[in-house]
């Protein structure tokens, strides 16, 4: 018997969303279909019965499953099966954890799974906007102390301008601007957008357009989950930390205080541990029995720090709404002081050092030829990637031990996030036929390492000769936030503003126009007008600090010495298969006679990437070749290979000859083919005529002396 569901549909952007629940995985505490079109997703939430012991934080986490069998593929690789998550499903991963971590309440420490899963997909509606739906469905069903639902809905914009919600991947790629908005039904918690240099007013337009879908989906997500019948947890924080505050208070404000208002952080560092020591010692000091330490030794978890660590945040933020002050002697609109370099590394196509404060990376570009594109093996219509960015966060940049692994998501979000700031000023393929590659290693992190490794791209892809439209560089934002008070924006956030302020907001662009955008609130959200505000002084930011980027490039220079040569020609579609011969072998043998990289695309565009020129112009030489193909009137250096009583054959092309009659061999008339021509002879011939029989007939006198100078 098919149990009994429950649904709702709500119109996003002209397309019918409907979601479902009752029907799959009722094991769950919250599971519900999702569906658009022919895309349709399995959201599942599961919330643990009691927190987790001896952690200080929110327990989590979100897993976005793609299944190849979505678009009717089975996976490539020896298993044939999913590996680990690509690149895409990690970013949404990303995507749905961002607004929703935000709005549970402190202290609340039960571990909670969100698994979405793309079982179907159209390959027009985009599954990300409507996994975040479904996170925020699940957990509404959940019964958790979820403080939702959230909305989210992607944004593009037409030819004529006009606004479109969750536009299809083919809407998407002919828009200017593709922007993801969610939060709640007040306010903005997350914005994620890449664009082709759009206005801060483009921005915020698309925003408040966001903003209308979002409130019609957060309001029926209120209304489903009470046809649903669903009780919401009320979390109480069962642990009263107020006499730890008052022993932080007491023993440690004065010190945390003159921490923050000396500049310095190591002397800030330093005091700062002067102080934990004295409040660890205080609470050492009390009877075993005494209830915070009951308490600590019951549940595992180091209350001590989460309190000094509010005493800091407090105040840090004093300083900054009261004073007008950051704990580095900023004021709010100032950014650190900067330097960069390129050409650091002699043997690198192209690299750059940017120095932002104690942030610092190094980016290295690299070119090579269209074979070297990454090929990605998932459900996206996007099969291959011609630019490429490695974000690369050692453990050394903040001065710890860590071992060396593969990119986690922290590292493949950075990394995005500054591929799409450059993606737009970058040439097209037809303009600049390389494949590149661009290493970001971060040296030292206080701060946005990833505006800095967007700023480092720029200036490293100028330095390897890339044709780029412009340069492009980007600021992180932060935001202090007090009930009752005005909010205030602080440009360049340092560490410190990240992890106790309440934004971080990324943004990039050119002189003129903004390419990507990210913000992620620990608030529970934004004002608009707080937005608009944060808009403005980036753009500040960042054209102070493209300025100093300018000091030391300001245009692409000459292709770097050590860049392989690209060299392109086209030949008849039909001749492709002779090129590449039976089984590969054909191409095989010129790649192994010149050494150079080939790529024949269906159109009949041959690439030739090699290291040197000499190698290029062998691989040119074997192609022309294979594909030669006489035409009357055609001039042609070839050379003589059998001769017989009436003429000689010239071979114009390996295995394509032609004949010179004696009559076209001189001038005056001859008896004798020799010592005219002799078998070895190079001699410049015009095709004369190409007969039924496909015989071509040359002619060696009626070539002109100009024809012939051309060969010399």
């Amino acid at each position: 018997m098919i149990p009994e569901t429950k649904k709702f549909e709500l119109e996003v952007g002209g397309k019918t969303i409907t979601v479902e629940t009752g029907k799959y995985a009722q094991s769950t505490n919250g599971s519900v279909t999702v569906r658009c079109g022919d895309t349709m997703l399995f959201v599942h939430c599961v919330v643990s019965k009691e927190p987790r012991v001896g952690i200080d934080f929110f327990p989590l986490l979100i897993d976005y499953e793609e299944r190849m069998s979505a678009i009717g593929r089975i996976p490539g690789g020896y298993n044939r099966s999913e590996g680990k998550s690509s690149d895409k499903a990690i970013l949404i991963s990303r995507l749905i954890d961002r607004p929703i971590r935000p709005l549970f309440p402190k202290g609340y420490r039960n571990d909670i799974q969100i698994v979405a899963q793309l079982f179907s997909y159209d390959q027009q509606n985009q599954p990300d906007t409507l996994a975040m739906l479904g996170a925020s469905c699940a957990l509404m069903l959940s019964g958790a102390p979820f403080e939702g639902p959230i909305g989210a809905v992607r944004v593009g914009r037409d030819a004529d301008g006009n606004l479109i919600a969750n536009p299809t991947h083919q809407q998407a790629d002919k828009s200017d601007l593709d922007i993801v908005v969610a939060g709640t039904h007040d306010s903005v918690i997350m914005v994620e957008a890449g664009c082709k240099f759009v206005t801060e007013d483009d921005i915020m337009n698309a925003v408040e357009f966001a903003q209308v879908e979002i409130r019609k989906q957060c309001d029926a997500q209120v209304e489903f989950a009470k046809n649903c019948g669903v009780v919401k947890e009320e979390f109480v924080n069962p642990y009263d930390t107020t006499e730890i505050k008052n022993i932080i208070e007491e023993t440690a404000h004065d010190m945390i205080f003159d921490a923050y208002h000396n500049f310095d952080r190591t002397y800030r560092q330093e005091k700062l541990e002067e102080a934990k020591k004295l409040v660890k010692e205080k609470i050492e000091a009390l009877p075993e029995d005494h209830p915070i330490k009951t308490m600590i030794t019951e549940t595992g978890v180091d209350f001590v720090a989460e309190e000094f660590k509010a005493a800091e945040k407090h105040i840090m933020r004093a300083m900054i709404l009261d004073e007008g002050v950051r704990a580095d002697g900023r004021k709010p609109n100032e950014v650190r002081p900067i330097w960069c370099e390129v050409g650091v590394i002699p043997r690198a196509h192209g690299s750059a050092v940017f120095t932002r404060g104690q942030t610092q990376v190094l980016s290295v570009a690299t070119l090579a030829g269209p074979g070297m594109k990454q090929e990605l093996d998932g459900v996206d219509p996007q099969t291959e990637k011609t630019y490429m960015h490695k974000y690369i966060f050692p453990g050394f940049s903040v001065g710890e031990v860590k071992p060396l692994r593969g990119p986690g998501r922290r590292e493949v979000g950075h990394g995005a996030l500054a591929e799409r700031a450059n993606i737009p000023a970058l040439p097209s393929q037809e303009e600049f036929g390389y494949t590149i590659r661009v290493t970001s290693d971060v040296l030292e992190s206080n701060g946005s390492t990833s505006m800095a490794s967007t700023c480092g791209s720029s200036m490293a892809l100028m330095n390897a000769g890339v044709p780029v439209k412009c340069m492009i560089g980007g600021v992180a934002m932060g935001m202090i936030k007090e009930e009752g008070r005005e909010p205030v924006v602080l440009t360049d956030i340092q560490g410190i503003e990240d992890f106790l302020g309440d934004m971080d907001f990324k943004v990039t662009g050119n002189d003129e126009g903004i390419t990507a955008l990210q913000m992620d609130m620990k608030a529970k959200g934004i004002p608009n007008e707080t937005l608009r505000k944060a808009l403005a002084q980036a753009k500040e930011g960042r054209l102070h600090i493209l300025a100093k980027m300018r000091e030391v490039i300001t245009e692409p220079g000459p292709l770097s010495p050590y860049a392989p040569s690209i060299t392109t020609m086209t030949i008849p579609v039909e001749d492709i298969g002779t090129v590449i011969g039976p089984g590969g072998k054909q191409i095989r043998a010129i790649i192994d006679a010149s050494g150079a990289e080939i790529d024949i695309q269906d159109s009949g565009v041959v690439t030739i990437t090699s290291n040197d020129q000499e190698g290029a112009q062998i691989a040119e030489r074997m192609i022309k070749e294979l594909t030669f193909k006489p035409l009357p009137g055609m001039v042609v250096k070839g050379k003589v290979v059998r001769i017989i009583p009436i003429g000689a054959f010239v071979e114009l092309a390996p295995g394509k000859d032609g004949m010179v009659h004696i009559s076209q061999v001189c001038n005056e008339r001859i008896d004798k083919i020799e010592p005219h021509l002799n078998i070895g002879d190079e001699v410049v011939v015009k095709v004369i005529k190409i007969d039924d029989k496909g015989r071509v007939n040359l002619t060696i006198k009626g070539v002109s002396e100009e024809e012939k100078a051309q060969f010399n």
